[in-house]
């Protein structure tokens, strides 16, 4: 594998590590070459935790800037090597990654390089497993083993988003709903209780259900509950006992994690519930110094998070965050995914920015 040039334009880093297929659990090669490509800076202390690589400036400034970016992909289908392509006039980079988001990391190991003297300091973070369980990713082990890698004065992940800043981002709770019946051959239908029958009150509620949009530090973050999944039924001639709707709440961060549970709970009042997954939202935190500064010099309004990202771990934390990066989060996980070359220029023009001024 050649080694990674991080002396190359940011569109051709991303070209480079885009070919390099890192799918959740198969990160390896890419770390290493992150790793190989890094290690050797003098301005940089690197730490690597599995597939996880943490560089940091120490110059002693009297504040610290976290940048985040995860460097796995979901699974290829055909969209590696990248290619080059050209819509309405314009150059982008397609290929699985470009948006979600290697394109964002790609910006990152640039600056990382070349900014050897930042005006604050910088702690670098590429992590794993972003795109699978929680409990799985290379925050979550970080955080357990280093958690004074985290410590800082604002963050920012480079999630997708078109080149524009969002602040914070939603919490989002995953509930079961469970419904009971009594088992009976369908020919005798009487003689049981219809449990999928009975779950008829869980969807009349959820279609009636009306979310509400709530503002939060001047952001707006509309919240949604609906029906993710449904499951029922033991063979085509036997009245169910159990059925299950599966329901995600996207709750605003003003909610806490137990308002959130609380909420659910009471939509579904009478029924069995079960909260199977909780991530609490992270408030926008653009009233800081350090992120009016970052907003100068990136530009745009920033916009609210509606998707949850690892921005969360941040403020949990105290450490206020945003996202900002490349690409557009409609084309995430897309077949065709590309990003647009002037897109990555741009956040690149902007981070440099923002990162040298004193």
């Amino acid at each position: 594998m050649r080694a990674l040039d991080l002396t190359a334009s940011s569109p051709d880093i991303t070209r480079a590590i885009c070919d390099i297929p890192s799918v959740s659990d198969h990160e390896g090669a890419l770390a290493d070459a992150i790793e190989r490509a890094i290690a050797p800076l003098p301005h940089l202390e690197v730490h690597r935790d599995g597939d996880t690589i943490v560089a940091r400036t120490d110059a002693g400034h009297a504040q610290r800037v976290v940048i985040a970016g995860h460097i796995d992909t979901v699974p290829i289908n055909g969209n590696v090597p990248t290619r080059d392509v050209t819509i309405d006039g314009e150059p982008y980079i397609w290929g699985r990654g470009t948006v979600d988001m290697k394109a964002g990391v790609a910006v990152q190991l640039k600056l990382a390089a070349e900014l050897v003297d930042p005006a604050v300091d910088i702690t670098w973070m590429w992590y794993d497993h972003e795109e699978v369980a929680a409990e799985h990713s290379g925050l979550t082990r970080l955080a357990a083993s280093r958690p004074d890698l985290f410590a800082g004065d604002f963050a920012i992940l480079g999630e997708p988003t078109a080149g524009l800043v969002e602040g914070g981002c939603n919490g989002t709770l995953r509930a079961i709903v469970r419904t009971h019946g009594v088992r009976a051959h369908s020919a005798r239908s009487w003689i049981g209780e219809n449990a999928i029958h009975a779950a008829a009150p869980v969807l009349a509620r959820l279609a009636e259900y009306r979310p509400r949009t709530i503002s939060v530090e001047g952001l707006e973050y509309r919240e949604g509950l609906n029906a993710v999944a449904i499951s029922g039924g033991v063979a085509g001639n036997v009245i169910p006992d159990l059925c299950e709707v599966q329901v995600n709440f996207r709750f605003a961060p003003s909610r806490s994690e137990e308002e959130a549970v609380a909420h659910v709970r009471g939509v579904f009042e009478g029924f069995e519930v079960e909260i199977a997954d909780l991530a609490g939202g992270a408030r926008p935190g653009l009233d800081a110094p350090l992120a009016q500064r970052f907003l100068q010099a990136v530009g745009g309004a920033p916009r609210p998070k509606y998707g949850w990202t690892d921005v969360a771990r941040f403020s949990r934390l105290g450490v206020p965050a945003v996202n900002y990066g490349p690409g557009d989060p409609l084309l995430a996980h897309h077949d065709e995914e590309r990003v647009p070359v002037a897109q990555i220029e741009e956040v690149e023009r902007g981070l440099r920015a923002w990162l040298t001024a004193r």
